[in-house]
Formats: structure tokens, sequence, C-alpha cells
């Protein structure tokens, strides 16, 4: 069984419910060990008295204040309990606010909260008043010398107590250079959104933390039995020119990019309906001008086009559309951009003409 961090009671009002702290998280971290590079030693740390500079052990050790410039108060761990027996001791809900309203660059640390010897009903009943209320309690509480400010969160079968920082230790956004807010002070087209949407839909799925993991941790131990391998353990590999960071060029389409995001994946939902009916009116634009244009060319040429487009309109009537295809199809031809295309000089035509084949 884990061991508890810290042993105390969560209160509110006259209820008082015993707890046992436990950690939440664990790091998992790549562990390196700092060498001398002249013999591959091990370096390390000696704690020492720098009056004298002799090594300390950890029972020589004591905490202490210093209130002026090489003068100390010492404060003994029973001296840090007193000054505050309730804060050392004691989860203090001071309020319940909606989850929601606290910012996630406020939350930092979650631990566990298990009820203590006898308070077992309490502590759910606490968890159950939380879960159907909606709410999170906000409370303060010391934890070695200081003390946090902590939010408790009910989850299904237990509460979670994530320490949170405090107003004044969050750095505010004055001096970042961010964007102007809204779509029309960036510059953002109503298309350039759709296709992000699009590709935000096709990249959705459930959460399932289980299965993402510290491939970077995978690629250095791989590294390093490469190394092991090639006899290389003492190589101490030097940046290369090409290993060096290449300015990057600024975005010049956007939507060219999202389209190579996307892949070719079909669009889900609105965001396909909107694309048929788009290509749709493009193709009734093209050949409705074509139709215009169809006169100037030779006869022997024109009989064929005109089969093949009756043939094709035939076809379509005897096939069944379906969702996005009917609403396309109900749409009257693009009339006024196929007489516009016929004003055009015969030069425009011919060159739109050519665009179309």
């Amino acid at each position: 069984m884990a061991r508890s961090l810290w042993k105390g009671a969560i209160s509110f009002g006259l209820v008082h419910i015993p707890v046992d702290l436990y950690s939440a998280v664990k790091e998992n971290e790549l562990d390196l060990t700092m060498l001398d590079k002249r013999d591959f030693s091990p370096v390390g740390y000696k704690r020492y008295n720098k009056a004298n500079n002799k090594e300390v052990t950890w029972d020589d050790i004591i905490k202490g204040y210093e209130y002026q410039d090489g003068e100390y108060v010492v404060l003994s761990d029973e001296d840090l309990r007193q000054a505050n027996v309730k804060a050392t001791q004691t989860i203090d809900i001071l309020a319940f606010v909606d989850a929601e309203d606290v910012p996630l660059t406020y939350y930092e640390t979650p631990y566990y909260l298990a009820p203590g010897r006898g308070g077992d009903k309490v502590y759910a009943l606490l968890r159950e008043t939380l879960r159907r209320a909606g709410k999170i309690g906000i409370a303060t509480v010391v934890i070695r010398t200081k003390q946090h400010l902590c939010a408790l969160v009910a989850t299904e079968d237990g509460i979670i107590m994530n320490t949170l920082r405090y107003a004044d230790e969050i750095r505010d956004t004055d001096d970042l250079k961010l964007p102007g807010k809204g779509t029309k002070a960036t510059g953002i087209k109503e298309k350039e959104l759709e296709m992000a949407l699009s590709l935000v839909e096709g990249m959705s799925e459930e959460w399932a933390p289980e299965q993402y993991h510290d491939t970077y941790k995978d690629d250095v131990l791989k590294l390093v039995q490469k190394k092991i391998k090639a006899k290389q353990t003492k190589t101490i590999t030097m940046p290369s020119k090409d290993a060096e960071e290449k300015p990057s060029s600024n975005v010049i389409d956007l939507v060219a990019l999202l389209k190579q995001s996307l892949g070719g994946k079909p669009a889900k939902g609105k965001a396909a309906a909107r694309d048929v009916e788009e290509d749709e009116d493009e193709d009734e634009e093209v050949d409705s001008a074509e139709e215009e244009e169809a006169p100037k060319k030779p006869a022997r040429k024109a009989a064929p086009r005109a089969a093949a487009k009756s043939g094709a309109k035939a076809a379509a009537k005897s096939e069944p559309k379906s969702g996005a295809a009917k609403a396309a199809a109900s749409k009257p031809a693009a009339k006024p951009a196929a007489k516009k295309a016929a004003a055009r000089p015969a030069t425009a035509k011919s060159g739109t003409g050519r665009k179309a084949a």
C-alpha cells in the first residue's frame, strides 16, 4: 500500500472528515547522470559548512530563517507546526465554485484523498454532494512550509485535491504579441475556418490516455543501445551544421496547407454537404460557359458533345440522388455567370475554354 504524505481532516462548517493524502502522479523522466567529461566519472554534490568547508551529515542539519545578513532564526519542525496548528492539520474549505470558472493555468499538482479511520460515510457524503451540485471546493492547506490554495474535485469513486496557484503567481499576457480576438481582426477567411474545422472533425476521437506515452524517451534509449553496439560509449557527439535551426518561412497559402493536412480525407456532416454543393455549382458554371462557346466550334465537334451531354443528363435523371447531391441538383444553373462569360471578349473566352478542358 502507498505511504500517505499527510494526515489530517477536511473541514467545512461543522463537518469534520478525517483523510489521508497520497500522491496521484509519478515522474517517468529519463534518468541521466552528470559526468566529468575529462574522465567520465560521475559528478556528486556535498553538503558542507561554509565557515570551515567541512562536510555536514543530515543529522546535523536544521532550518533557519535569515532575518538580516548573516543572522538566522532557528525553526524546528515543531516551531513550524505551532505557528498555526489548525492550518497544518486541516484542509479548510472556504467556498464552492463551478469548475469551469477556474482557469487551467491555476491548476498545479493533483493528490488523492482517502478517508481516514471512521470517516467513510462522511467522506462519501461530501463526494456525492460535490457531484450532485456540480461544484468544486476551494480550500487551503499547509504542506511542509507553504500554505497552498487547492481545489477538491469529486471523481466517480473518490475526491482529488489539486493544488492551485495564487492569482499573484499567474503571469499576465500583456507582454505577449497575441493576435486580435475574432476572425475579422486576424483576417481569417470563412473558407479557412471551415477547412480547419473539417481537419478537427477528421482527427476527433474518444479520449484514451493509455495510447499516449513518451516516445522521445524510447528514441533516446534506442540511441543508447546503438552507441553501445558501435562501441561509442565514450564518444561525444558535437552539433553539426545541418542541425542548426533554420528560420521558418512565413505561411503564404494557409488553405493549401490545410488541404495538405486533410490529405484527401472526406469531410463529415455539414462540412461535407457544403463542399459537395460548392463543387456542383462550379461544375454547372463551367458547363454553362461551354454551352455558350459551342456554336463557335465546328459542327462535327458540337454534335458528339451535345450527344454526350444529353446522355449524361439522362443517366443523371435515371439514378437516384441522395443527401447533399439532391440539395445541389435542386439549385438552378448559374446563368448569370454564364452570361458574363459569354459577354467577355473572344480572347478571354477561348482562354477560359482551354482551362475548363
